[in-house]
């Protein structure tokens, strides 16, 4: 026997799977279909670490198995390559962003073609393929048709060092979460996409989706919805103030209002308030954190009384006074707060903090010593008309009330806020609009799609934060598609999660020219059966594409209303030392050098056999050597080979063995799938020989965790054809039933002894012979608690 070489064997078969077109999906639309797709990466210089090849071959063994299966497998990969790391590392070392890009692919390319993943490669795509970002700007035209895209002046988080906007989350104690420059909170237009206008459909139908119920929890958390009442108060200053609030039945309670620093009745109000200096200050300092950093619940509290105007509550008719914090967001809801200390918890804090009044509304509790907030339920107190009623009956009788009054009325909102559609960037999709002096802004014809990047000296931004796309007057100066006078081109460009937005679509036609994707073909392989990814894209990414797969389902683009059937999730795997894998931290484990020293199939094995796949799991450089241990194991099977079917006294094992691998793989539990296979080996070493007929059902079963060294062993044998050709084994049900079991028998929870009994022994048998079988522990105590777990333990607790 040769000894198991995989740098020999692995390229081998990676080589023969490429020139066989094996895991080209095929264009027989009569096939029962299957769509898998992972998130396709960005591509940064760094390269694959230890922790990318986890998602990857989770769904690569289910890719693989559906294909053994019988279905037509689709199991694509490609690019998301547009974005700020590739044109910053441009900017630094005068490279285009294209030339960086087409490095950083190639490098990943060969990784992952290096760990045998059975991804179609004739289907890849690259957002910055001008062929594929027709696509985005022709979505983008269709939205700006009808209204979804538009252009907003607003505030935005301004990078002083990267000169761009940034989102809320990459702005972290006033800084930039990148370069650490300070960051500046200024007004500009920039182009928004009306996703609001999807709320109650993206989260209403999430119910009909095999979405893990994490996936969904965050999901309905970021476009929170929740139904309550839009309430008028009004002010001596004369202006009103409207809140919206979830519990217009604690009105009674409000004994002060709060508003964002940057609301503009402040602005108006300025000759009335007598401490306008004090109230400017705090907004400057306001302005220097970000969103996040304003709302998080375990902050000190701060604020600065409005001296000068009140507020009236409604209904009442008491002034309570108003305070500026910045809690309060200007771009959530209506910018101000009713607050009702006695029933809401920072409401309860600020109230202590400022020596205001706090009112118990909602029976219950003790105010005194905190907000008495379990309060969804219960009766009213102190509430007027509405005191002695309960909550839900309040609620209904104080809506309609504001209602007649006409002072309020029942709404529906919505957390989710319109998406920030535009970077200041070079390396992105150009908006195709033009601006016209006489049209306004006016759409690029379809026909003239792509508009493409023109090449630039120099990619930094300009001093006033505009696109370097602004300097380029030649491309700039256009004439207007409308009227044919002379007109701007639009100089921003898409964010990064324009491309990922539809890249599945692309998939199932991807060299289509006249279109995203043929309706043939989408018809056939939308919407996509299973698909995997980061928990970090759920509020960002995966509401996006649902988003823009629902729109473009509305105008026939699609015939889905959903992109994905089933999503899933894997836990991130972390640096030995517990941290977060980065380059940063000089802790990655490259993937390159695992496969050098151990080979693609032992890497693959272990990070399925590291843990439960959706869990974070711990990397440890010393346990890959089991892994490989066991594959050498299996390697060494060809020694003890005999003639023959599977036998009746392993029978049993077998059957066992393909439920337990063909269950467990479908429910993500990879690492106890591999654990039944490590254990079937055990049974067959035990043996002392395995014949032909079970060394094909044993390679089967780990093919598509280990497929080169499985394909190689069955060539070797000339078992005939190869296992991409074979049919996935199925079990029989009554031979999986097992003649005898053991079981364990512990003492005060300590193991003691071991029994084998026969499976269908009644619970009673089986605890009579585990106290014969530690008879001797038992003497002179007493059983105080016996517990039987079928087929597993019996534990005795004794004194």
């Amino acid at each position: 026997m040769t000894p198991y070489t995989p740098k020999s064997i692995e390229p081998k078969w990676q080589s023969l799977w490429e020139e066989s077109g094996v895991f080209h999906a095929k264009q027989d639309f009569s096939l029962p279909k299957y769509f898998a797709l992972v998130e396709f990466p960005y591509p940064s210089g760094q390269g694959l670490h230890a922790g990318h090849p986890r998602p990857y071959t989770g769904l690569d063994i289910i890719a693989r198995k559906r294909r053994l299966q019988g279905y037509n497998v689709l199991y694509p990969f490609g690019w998301d390559a547009f974005g700020l790391p590739t044109e910053n590392y441009a900017i630094k070392n005068g490279i285009h962003p294209a030339e960086v890009t087409r490095r950083n692919i190639a490098r990943f390319k060969q990784q992952a073609v290096s760990l045998g993943f059975s991804f179609d490669w004739s289907r890849e795509v690259d957002t910055t393929d001008p062929g594929y970002y027709r696509w985005t700007q022709w979505i983008f035209l269709q939205m700006f048709k009808r209204g979804l895209a538009y252009k907003k002046d607003m505030p935005v988080n301004w990078c002083t060092g990267c000169k761009c906007v940034l989102a809320n989350e990459e702005v972290v104690s006033g800084v930039c979460e990148r370069c650490g420059s300070e960051v500046q909170h200024r007004n500009k237009s920039q182009w928004m996409l009306k996703i609001t206008e999807y709320a109650q459909r993206l989260n209403d139908d999430l119910d009909g989706l095999d979405f893990i119920e994490r996936v969904k929890i965050q999901q309905r958390n970021w476009i929170g919805r929740s139904t309550g009442a839009q309430v008028r108060f009004a002010s001596t200053a004369g202006d009103s103030i409207e809140v919206y609030t979830t519990r217009p039945d604690t009105l009674w309670g409000a004994t002060y209002m709060v508003m964002s620093p940057e609301h503009p009745l402040i602005d108006a109000w300025k000759d009335k308030l007598s401490n306008f200096g004090e109230i400017c200050a705090y907004r400057s300092e306001a302005a220097k954190k970000s969103e996040f950093e304003r709302t998080e619940l375990n902050k000190d509290k701060t604020g600065v009384r409005l001296d000068g105007v009140r507020a009236i509550n409604p209904v009442n008719g008491e002034e309570i006074p108003i305070f500026i914090s910045d809690y309060v967001l200007i771009s959530y809801g209506t910018g101000a707060i009713m607050a009702v200390p006695g029933h809401d918890t920072r409401d309860w804090e600020f109230a202590r903090a400022f020596g205001l009044p706090i009112i118990e509304v909602v029976a219950g509790g003790d105010i005194e010593q905190e907000a008495f907030t379990d309060c969804a339920t219960g009766v009213m107190v102190n509430s007027g008309f509405i005191t002695g009623l309960s909550v839900e009956e309040a609620k209904r009788r104080i809506i309609e009330w504001l209602t007649a009054q006409g002072i309020g009325y029942e709404k529906v909102n919505f957390k989710l806020r319109d998406w920030v559609f535009a970077r200041q960037r070079y390396w992105g999709e150009p908006v195709p609009i033009v601006h016209c002096p006489a049209c306004g802004m006016v759409p690029l014809p379809e026909e003239d799609l792509p508009l493409t990047l023109p090449h630039v000296e120099k990619y930094e931004q300009t001093d006033d934060g505009q696109s370097p796309l602004a300097l380029l007057t030649d491309w700039v100066n256009t004439a207007c598609p409308a009227c044919g006078g002379p007109a701007r081109r639009e100089t921003d460009t898409m964010p990064q999660w324009a491309g990922s937005s539809w890249y599945f679509l692309r998939y199932c036609d991807a060299h289509n020219p006249s279109a995203l994707a043929s309706k043939q073909a989408l018809d056939y392989w939308m919407p996509v059966d299973w698909y995997n990814g980061g928990m970090e894209h759920t509020t960002l990414h995966l509401l996006y594409s649902r988003f823009w797969h629902k729109f473009l389902y509305d105008i026939d683009a699609v015939p889905c209303p959903e992109p994905y059937q089933k999503r899933t999730s894997q836990g991130m795997i972390l640096a030995e030392n517990g941290e977060k894998m980065s380059k940063s931290r000089g802790n990655t484990i490259s993937p390159d050098d695992i496969i050098e020293q151990y080979g693609a199939d032992t890497l693959r094995l272990y990070t399925m056999f590291i843990g439960d796949f959706e869990k974070t799991a711990i990397w440890k450089s010393a346990s890959i050597k089991g892994c490989r241990r066991f594959l050498e194991r299996v390697w060494a099977l060809q020694d003890c080979v005999i003639g023959g079917g599977v036998r009746e006294e392993l029978e049993g094992e077998f059957h066992r063995t393909i439920r337990k691998v063909s269950q467990d793989t479908e429910a993500l539990k990879h690492n106890t799938a591999i654990a039944a296979l490590m254990s079937l080996l055990n049974v067959i070493d035990k043996a002392g020989s395995i014949t032909q007929g079970e060394y094909k059902l044993f390679l089967l079963l780990l093919s598509p965790f280990a497929p080169h060294i499985t394909e190689e062993l069955w060539e070797l044998q000339r078992f005939g054809g190869r296992i991409t050709d074979q049919t996935w084994p199925t079990w029989i049900e009554d031979k999986c039933v097992e003649a005898t079991i053991e079981v364990l028998v512990q003492v005060n929870g300590k193991g003691r002894a071991r029994l084998q009994v026969p499976a269908s022994l009644a619970g009673e048998e089986v605890l009579a012979q585990a106290k014969q079988a530690v008879a001797a522990l038992l003497e002179g105590k007493t059983v105080v608690k016996e517990l039987y777990v079928p087929g597993r333990l019996v534990n005795l607790v004794i004194k």
